[in-house]
Protein backbone atom coordinates (compact mmCIF):
# COMPACT_ATOMS: atom_id res chain seq x y z
CA UNK A 1 0.00 0.00 0.00
CA UNK A 2 1.32 3.85 0.16
CA UNK A 3 3.88 5.79 1.82
CA UNK A 4 2.99 8.74 3.41
CA UNK A 5 3.94 12.30 2.44
CA UNK A 6 3.99 13.84 5.68
CA UNK A 7 6.81 13.72 7.70
CA UNK A 8 5.83 15.83 11.20
CA UNK A 9 9.13 14.40 12.89
CA UNK A 10 11.60 17.47 13.15
CA UNK A 11 13.80 16.57 15.97
CA UNK A 12 15.90 13.91 13.38
CA UNK A 13 14.75 14.59 9.94
CA UNK A 14 14.11 11.65 7.36
CA UNK A 15 16.70 10.39 5.64
CA UNK A 16 15.09 10.57 2.38
CA UNK A 17 14.63 14.59 2.59
CA UNK A 18 17.49 16.96 1.22
CA UNK A 19 19.01 19.15 3.77
CA UNK A 20 19.77 21.54 1.38
CA UNK A 21 17.32 23.84 -1.31
CA UNK A 22 16.10 22.10 -4.39
CA UNK A 23 16.32 23.86 -7.51
CA UNK A 24 13.19 24.78 -9.57
CA UNK A 25 14.33 21.67 -12.13
CA UNK A 26 14.64 18.89 -8.67
CA UNK A 27 11.37 20.17 -7.83
CA UNK A 28 9.53 19.50 -10.92
CA UNK A 29 11.11 16.08 -11.26
CA UNK A 30 10.03 15.12 -8.04
CA UNK A 31 6.71 16.46 -8.99
CA UNK A 32 6.25 14.52 -11.98
CA UNK A 33 7.52 11.24 -10.03
CA UNK A 34 5.04 11.90 -7.36
CA UNK A 35 2.37 12.42 -10.20
CA UNK A 36 3.67 8.84 -11.30
CA UNK A 37 3.86 7.04 -8.23
CA UNK A 38 0.17 8.37 -7.35
CA UNK A 39 -1.00 7.47 -10.87
CA UNK A 40 0.52 3.95 -10.78
CA UNK A 41 -1.14 3.25 -7.38
CA UNK A 42 -4.23 3.80 -8.91
CA UNK A 43 -3.82 1.74 -11.40
CA UNK A 44 -3.07 -1.01 -9.73
CA UNK A 45 -6.05 -0.93 -7.79
CA UNK A 46 -8.31 -0.67 -10.93
CA UNK A 47 -6.73 -3.83 -12.11
CA UNK A 48 -7.22 -5.79 -8.86
CA UNK A 49 -10.77 -4.59 -8.68
CA UNK A 50 -11.33 -5.60 -12.05
CA UNK A 51 -9.76 -8.78 -11.93
CA UNK A 52 -11.22 -10.04 -8.58
CA UNK A 53 -14.34 -9.45 -9.49
CA UNK A 54 -13.92 -12.88 -11.21
CA UNK A 55 -10.79 -14.84 -9.84
CA UNK A 56 -10.53 -15.14 -6.21
CA UNK A 57 -9.27 -12.36 -4.21
CA UNK A 58 -6.60 -13.94 -2.57
CA UNK A 59 -5.44 -15.77 -5.24
CA UNK A 60 -5.16 -12.84 -6.93
CA UNK A 61 -2.90 -11.07 -4.33
CA UNK A 62 -1.00 -14.38 -4.38
CA UNK A 63 -0.12 -14.14 -8.23
CA UNK A 64 0.39 -10.16 -8.25
CA UNK A 65 2.96 -10.51 -5.53
CA UNK A 66 4.80 -13.22 -7.38
CA UNK A 67 5.14 -10.36 -10.10
CA UNK A 68 6.26 -7.96 -7.30
CA UNK A 69 8.57 -10.27 -6.03
CA UNK A 70 10.41 -10.82 -9.10
CA UNK A 71 10.36 -7.86 -9.95
CA UNK A 72 11.75 -6.40 -6.90
CA UNK A 73 14.61 -8.93 -7.07
CA UNK A 74 15.77 -7.49 -10.41
CA UNK A 75 15.97 -4.34 -8.96
CA UNK A 76 17.97 -5.80 -5.83
CA UNK A 77 20.33 -7.29 -7.91
CA UNK A 78 21.22 -4.23 -9.84
CA UNK A 79 21.75 -2.77 -6.12
CA UNK A 80 23.95 -5.16 -4.43
CA UNK A 81 21.71 -7.68 -3.46
CA UNK A 82 18.85 -7.72 -0.75
CA UNK A 83 19.84 -7.43 2.63
CA UNK A 84 17.77 -10.30 4.14
CA UNK A 85 19.87 -10.51 7.49
CA UNK A 86 18.52 -7.68 9.31
CA UNK A 87 20.10 -5.98 12.37
CA UNK A 88 18.65 -7.03 15.80
CA UNK A 89 17.24 -3.89 16.30
CA UNK A 90 15.00 -4.15 13.02
CA UNK A 91 13.58 -6.80 13.58
CA UNK A 92 11.23 -5.78 16.32
CA UNK A 93 10.24 -3.03 14.07
CA UNK A 94 9.71 -5.46 10.68
CA UNK A 95 7.18 -7.98 12.60
CA UNK A 96 5.00 -4.89 13.37
CA UNK A 97 5.39 -3.48 10.01
CA UNK A 98 4.33 -6.22 8.44
CA UNK A 99 1.85 -6.99 10.38
CA UNK A 100 0.66 -3.41 9.42
CA UNK A 101 1.69 -4.35 5.56
CA UNK A 102 -0.85 -7.57 5.63
CA UNK A 103 -3.21 -6.35 7.31
CA UNK A 104 -3.90 -2.78 5.08
CA UNK A 105 -3.68 -4.81 2.08
CA UNK A 106 -6.15 -7.57 2.83
CA UNK A 107 -8.58 -4.94 4.49
CA UNK A 108 -8.15 -1.98 1.59
CA UNK A 109 -9.03 -4.58 -0.82
CA UNK A 110 -11.45 -6.19 0.31
CA UNK A 111 -12.82 -2.97 0.74
CA UNK A 112 -12.28 -2.26 -2.76
CA UNK A 113 -14.78 -4.71 -3.95
CA UNK A 114 -17.46 -3.52 -2.07
CA UNK A 115 -17.04 -0.04 -2.90
CA UNK A 116 -16.43 2.81 -5.48
CA UNK A 117 -12.57 3.36 -5.90
CA UNK A 118 -12.96 6.75 -5.97
CA UNK A 119 -15.24 6.74 -2.82
CA UNK A 120 -12.12 4.70 -1.14
CA UNK A 121 -9.27 6.80 -2.56
CA UNK A 122 -10.58 9.52 -1.01
CA UNK A 123 -10.61 8.08 2.21
CA UNK A 124 -7.17 7.19 1.99
CA UNK A 125 -6.32 10.83 1.27
CA UNK A 126 -6.51 11.50 5.03
CA UNK A 127 -3.14 9.01 5.66
CA UNK A 128 -1.00 12.25 5.71
CA UNK A 129 -4.12 13.62 8.58
CA UNK A 130 -4.00 10.59 10.32
CA UNK A 131 0.17 10.07 10.14
CA UNK A 132 0.21 13.07 11.73
CA UNK A 133 -1.57 12.73 14.52
CA UNK A 134 -0.19 8.99 14.95
CA UNK A 135 3.20 11.16 14.93
CA UNK A 136 1.91 12.99 17.96
CA UNK A 137 0.63 10.06 20.01
CA UNK A 138 3.46 7.44 19.27
CA UNK A 139 6.29 10.07 19.29
CA UNK A 140 5.32 12.80 21.60
CA UNK A 141 5.35 15.01 18.57
CA UNK A 142 3.88 18.12 19.10
CA UNK A 143 0.93 19.46 17.20
CA UNK A 144 0.01 23.09 17.08
CA UNK A 145 -3.54 24.54 16.92
CA UNK A 146 -3.46 25.29 13.29
CA UNK A 147 -2.83 21.67 12.43
CA UNK A 148 -4.76 19.98 14.71
CA UNK A 149 -7.31 21.82 13.43
CA UNK A 150 -6.28 20.87 9.64
CA UNK A 151 -6.77 17.06 11.21
CA UNK A 152 -10.01 17.60 12.70
CA UNK A 153 -11.05 19.17 9.31
CA UNK A 154 -9.70 16.23 7.23
CA UNK A 155 -11.90 13.33 9.61
CA UNK A 156 -14.98 15.48 9.10
CA UNK A 157 -14.31 15.18 5.47
CA UNK A 158 -13.72 11.40 5.81
CA UNK A 159 -16.84 11.39 7.65
CA UNK A 160 -19.34 13.00 5.23
CA UNK A 161 -17.59 10.29 2.90
CA UNK A 162 -18.69 7.91 4.60
CA UNK A 163 -22.28 8.84 6.10
CA UNK A 164 -22.40 6.71 9.60
CA UNK A 165 -26.23 6.18 10.52
CA UNK A 166 -27.00 6.20 6.78
CA UNK A 167 -27.40 3.01 4.23
CA UNK A 168 -24.02 4.50 3.02
CA UNK A 169 -22.39 3.42 5.90
CA UNK A 170 -21.77 -0.64 5.23
CA UNK A 171 -18.88 -2.95 6.91
CA UNK A 172 -16.73 -2.45 3.71
CA UNK A 173 -16.72 1.65 5.05
CA UNK A 174 -15.25 0.15 8.89
CA UNK A 175 -12.98 -2.19 6.58
CA UNK A 176 -11.63 0.95 4.55
CA UNK A 177 -10.97 2.75 8.06
CA UNK A 178 -9.36 -0.01 9.69
CA UNK A 179 -6.68 -0.21 6.25
CA UNK A 180 -5.94 3.44 7.13
CA UNK A 181 -5.15 2.44 10.97
CA UNK A 182 -2.62 -0.28 9.64
CA UNK A 183 -1.37 2.06 6.68
CA UNK A 184 -0.59 4.40 9.85
CA UNK A 185 0.86 1.92 11.97
CA UNK A 186 2.82 0.40 8.88
CA UNK A 187 4.46 4.13 8.30
CA UNK A 188 5.48 5.20 11.67
CA UNK A 189 7.02 1.69 12.54
CA UNK A 190 9.32 2.33 9.17
CA UNK A 191 10.48 5.34 10.55
CA UNK A 192 12.13 3.08 13.17
CA UNK A 193 14.46 1.57 10.70
CA UNK A 194 17.87 3.03 10.13
CA UNK A 195 19.52 4.35 7.05
CA UNK A 196 21.89 1.56 6.14
CA UNK A 197 18.34 -0.66 5.72
CA UNK A 198 17.66 0.09 1.75
CA UNK A 199 14.17 0.44 0.49
CA UNK A 200 14.33 -2.51 -1.68
CA UNK A 201 14.72 -4.93 1.30
CA UNK A 202 12.11 -3.14 3.07
CA UNK A 203 9.86 -3.44 0.23
CA UNK A 204 10.79 -6.93 -0.66
CA UNK A 205 9.84 -8.33 3.00
CA UNK A 206 6.62 -6.81 2.33
CA UNK A 207 5.55 -8.28 -1.14
CA UNK A 208 6.78 -11.69 0.46
CA UNK A 209 4.49 -11.46 3.72
CA UNK A 210 1.49 -10.49 1.77
CA UNK A 211 2.00 -12.95 -0.95
CA UNK A 212 2.58 -15.22 1.34
CA UNK A 213 -0.63 -14.34 3.53
CA UNK A 214 -2.28 -13.89 0.17
CA UNK A 215 -1.47 -17.61 -0.53
CA UNK A 216 -2.80 -18.97 3.08
CA UNK A 217 -6.05 -17.08 3.26
CA UNK A 218 -6.56 -18.83 -0.50
CA UNK A 219 -6.56 -22.25 0.86
CA UNK A 220 -10.57 -21.39 2.25
CA UNK A 221 -11.42 -19.86 -1.01
CA UNK A 222 -9.93 -21.86 -3.72
CA UNK A 223 -8.20 -21.53 -6.76
CA UNK A 224 -9.57 -21.78 -10.34
CA UNK A 225 -7.49 -21.63 -13.58
CA UNK A 226 -7.17 -17.84 -14.91
CA UNK A 227 -7.43 -17.03 -18.55
CA UNK A 228 -4.50 -15.91 -20.28
CA UNK A 229 -6.28 -11.89 -20.28
CA UNK A 230 -6.61 -12.23 -16.30
CA UNK A 231 -2.50 -13.57 -15.96
CA UNK A 232 -1.75 -10.82 -18.30
CA UNK A 233 -3.53 -8.14 -15.96
CA UNK A 234 -2.11 -9.69 -12.93
CA UNK A 235 1.46 -8.92 -14.36
CA UNK A 236 0.49 -5.77 -15.39
CA UNK A 237 -1.04 -4.82 -12.28
CA UNK A 238 2.27 -6.09 -10.63
CA UNK A 239 3.80 -4.02 -12.95
CA UNK A 240 2.19 -0.87 -11.61
CA UNK A 241 2.77 -1.61 -7.73
CA UNK A 242 6.75 -2.11 -8.45
CA UNK A 243 6.67 1.06 -10.41
CA UNK A 244 4.70 2.58 -7.45
CA UNK A 245 6.64 1.87 -5.06
CA UNK A 246 9.96 2.76 -6.46
CA UNK A 247 8.62 5.99 -7.52
CA UNK A 248 7.40 6.74 -3.94
CA UNK A 249 10.92 6.48 -2.37
CA UNK A 250 12.31 8.61 -4.80
CA UNK A 251 9.56 11.31 -5.23
CA UNK A 252 11.32 12.07 -1.51
CA UNK A 253 14.45 12.10 -2.01
CA UNK A 254 14.49 14.72 -5.26
CA UNK A 255 12.81 18.28 -4.86
CA UNK A 256 11.34 19.83 -1.16
CA UNK A 257 8.56 18.29 0.25
CA UNK A 258 6.23 20.48 0.81
CA UNK A 259 6.15 21.39 -3.04
CA UNK A 260 6.60 17.82 -4.15
CA UNK A 261 3.88 16.61 -1.77
CA UNK A 262 0.33 18.14 -2.63
CA UNK A 263 0.79 16.40 -5.95
CA UNK A 264 -0.35 13.00 -4.44
CA UNK A 265 -3.67 13.97 -4.60
CA UNK A 266 -3.50 13.11 -8.20
CA UNK A 267 -4.14 9.65 -6.79
CA UNK A 268 -7.78 11.02 -5.91
CA UNK A 269 -8.23 12.31 -10.21
CA UNK A 270 -6.56 9.32 -11.17
CA UNK A 271 -9.60 7.18 -9.00
CA UNK A 272 -12.52 9.14 -10.11
CA UNK A 273 -11.78 9.03 -14.14
CA UNK A 274 -10.65 5.24 -13.64
CA UNK A 275 -13.75 4.76 -11.36
CA UNK A 276 -15.93 6.32 -14.18
CA UNK A 277 -14.05 4.86 -17.16
CA UNK A 278 -13.91 1.05 -15.87
CA UNK A 279 -16.48 1.06 -13.66
CA UNK A 280 -19.19 3.57 -14.37
CA UNK A 281 -18.72 4.73 -10.72
CA UNK A 282 -19.07 8.94 -10.29
CA UNK A 283 -18.93 10.28 -7.09
CA UNK A 284 -21.69 11.75 -5.32
CA UNK A 285 -22.11 15.23 -3.64
CA UNK A 286 -21.09 13.94 -0.22
CA UNK A 287 -18.18 12.49 -1.94
CA UNK A 288 -17.16 15.92 -3.53
CA UNK A 289 -17.52 17.75 -0.33
CA UNK A 290 -15.76 15.39 1.97
CA UNK A 291 -12.20 14.86 -0.66
CA UNK A 292 -12.71 18.98 -0.55
CA UNK A 293 -12.39 19.12 2.92
CA UNK A 294 -9.59 16.14 3.18
CA UNK A 295 -7.36 17.69 0.09
CA UNK A 296 -7.72 21.23 1.39
CA UNK A 297 -6.74 20.28 5.02
CA UNK A 298 -3.86 17.99 3.21
CA UNK A 299 -2.62 20.66 1.59
CA UNK A 300 -2.59 23.39 4.44
CA UNK A 301 -0.99 20.88 6.58
CA UNK A 302 1.95 20.06 3.79
CA UNK A 303 2.14 23.94 3.38
CA UNK A 304 2.28 24.04 7.34
CA UNK A 305 4.84 21.59 7.83
CA UNK A 306 6.97 23.22 4.78
CA UNK A 307 6.90 26.66 7.12
CA UNK A 308 7.97 25.29 10.05
CA UNK A 309 10.92 23.01 8.51
CA UNK A 310 12.02 26.80 8.06
CA UNK A 311 11.98 27.72 11.28
CA UNK A 312 14.33 26.88 14.16
CA UNK A 313 11.63 27.89 16.95
CA UNK A 314 8.15 28.11 16.90
CA UNK A 315 5.94 28.26 19.70
CA UNK A 316 2.30 28.00 17.89
CA UNK A 317 2.46 25.47 15.85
Amino acid sequence: MRTPILSPNRKVAPAALRAEPASHRDNMRGALIMCVSMTFFTLNDTVMKFVASDLPLYQSITLRGLVVMLGLLLIARREGGLQLRLPREAVRPMILRLIGEIASTVLFLQALMHMAIADLSAIMQSLPLVVMLGAAVMFHEKLGWRRMVAVLVGLVGVLMILRPGTSAFTIWSVLGLASVAMVVLRDLVTRLFSREIRSTTIAFYAATSVTLSGLLLSIGEGWQRPTVEQLGLLVLGGGFLTVGYLSAVATMRIGEISFVAPFRYVSLVAAIILGLVVFGEWPDVWTWAGSGLIVTAGIYSIWREGQLRGQPRETGR
